[in-house]
C-alpha cells in the first residue's frame, strides 16, 4: 500500500509504514539510514522512527538509484553528493509520468465498452 504524500495530512509516518510504500524491509530502512546521511528520521524517546515527508522523499531518491537505476550504495552516495538536483528532478519526472500513465490507464479503463 503506497502512502499518499500529497492527500495525506499526516506529518509523520512509522518505519512500517514507509517499509510497506517501497516494499521492502524495515531493517533496509534501517541500513539505509546508517548509509545515507540525508536519511534521518526523527525518533521518539522510545526510539521508534518517525519519516517525515522530507525523509520519505529522501528515501525515494535512493531507492531509484540503486533498485531502480541498479547504482552501489557508494555510486548512489556519489550521485546524491554531486548531482542530487539532477536525481531529484530526473525521479520527479518519472514520478509525474507515471501518475500520468496511471490515470490514463484507468480514464481507458473506463471508457473499456465490452
Amino acid at each position: 500500500m503506497a502512502i499518499d504524500l500529497e492527500n495525506s495530512k499526516k506529518l509523520y509516518f512509522s518505519i512500517k509504514e514507509v517499509a510497506e510504500h517501497f516494499d521492502v524491509n524495515e531493517s533496509l530502512l534501517r541500513f539505509w539510514e546508517k548509509e545515507f546521511d540525508t536519511i534521518n528520521p526523527r525518533k521518539t524517546a522510545g526510539g521508534s522512527r518517525q519519516y517525515s515527508r522530507q525523509d520519505i522523499e529522501d528515501i525515494s531518491l535512493v531507492y531509484h538509484l540503486v533498485r531502480e537505476k541498479g547504482l552501489t550504495l557508494e555510486g548512489a552516495r556519489q550521485m546524491l553528493k554531486h548531482k542530487k538536483d539532477e536525481a531529484t528532478r530526473k525521479l520527479d519526472v518519472i514520478q509525474r509520468l507515471e501518475r500520468i500513465r496511471d490515470e490514463l490507464k484507468s480514464m481507458e479503463d473506463e471508457f473499456d465498452i465490452d
